[in-house]
């Protein structure tokens, strides 16, 4: 039930609060999503870090770390060569403010309830951020470097959705 609830949340959050214009985020608002969501994914991990004394779990959290680290530096990188400035927007608003909540409430969970809670929120938020990346971000994307950045991350965080699923039902 906790990972429909924050699929849901989270398919809301992103469907709702895409409020660009009508062919879609600008670069700048695509970098300032695509990079938030990597943070916001690395806090995770790092709370599962600090909470998780399941060997499974840890490894997982590490990996999503590790991933979104290298990810979120190649998209600095990128962003700094092409003289871009991310632009802050609704979505990226949003999508911290949902983690910032989801993330009190795991903070309250210990044992095999947090592991559970915190994998759950995984499969669904990576769920919601491939969606995006595939119906919204990559489409909109404008600059070549941008766009190839964005499907290597879509290809990699697929697999992280897979492992999510594959680590929550193994969690039951």
């Amino acid at each position: 039930m906790t990972a429909k609830i924050a699929l849901i949340a989270s398919a809301t959050l992103l469907a709702g609060s895409v409020a660009f214009a009508a062919d879609g985020p600008t670069d700048p608002q695509i970098a300032h999503i695509a990079y938030t969501a990597g943070s916001l994914d690395i806090e995770a991990g790092k709370l599962a870090l600090q909470k998780s004394k399941n060997s499974s779990v840890r490894e997982f959290a590490s990996e999503m770390v590790r991933d979104h680290e290298a990810v979120n530096e190649k998209a600095l990188a990128l962003v700094a060569k092409l003289g871009v400035t991310p632009e802050p927007n609704a979505t990226s608003e949003g999508l911290t403010k949902q983690a910032d909540e989801t993330r009190a409430k795991l903070a309250k969970l210990n044992g095999k309830a947090f592991d559970r809670a915190y994998v759950a929120n995984e499969v669904a938020y990576h769920n919601t951020v491939n969606g995006a990346l595939k119906t919204a971000l990559i489409p909109s994307a404008e600059n070549g470097e941008l766009k190839a950045l964005l499907e290597t991350g879509l290809t990699l965080f697929s697999e992280h959705q897979k492992h999510a699923e594959h680590l929550s039902a193994s969690l039951k």
